[in-house]
């Protein structure tokens, strides 16, 4: 498996929930997560996909660490399991 067959599975789980996964592209930022998950009833995380066991690189984890100082969830995906896991919203290692 890799990182887009994990991403087209959140972009599929997150649309038959009602939300919608966001592509996130940023000209002015470099770094930031793959995907903005808006949840029905106003939830929003930001989702960094990886292939399995795959590491966000240092630069990634920067600007991880200011989302999260912003009060903003990030979450390293790397399995289909932790896609049903956020969208269940259980916690899980990241």
């Amino acid at each position: 498996m890799i990182e887009k067959d994990i991403e087209k599975y959140l972009v599929r789980q997150v649309k038959q929930m009602g939300g919608l996964a966001l592509k996130f592209v940023s000209p002015s930022m470099a770094g930031v997560p793959d995907r903005i998950v808006m949840i029905p009833k106003g939830t929003i995380y930001f989702a960094e996909l990886k292939r399995p066991n795959g590491k966000p690189r240092k630069l990634q984890t920067a600007v991880h660490r200011l989302f999260e100082k912003l009060g903003f969830h990030i979450y390293v995906i790397d399995t289909k399991d932790k896609v049903d896991k956020l969208l269940r919203g259980e916690n899980f290692e990241f």
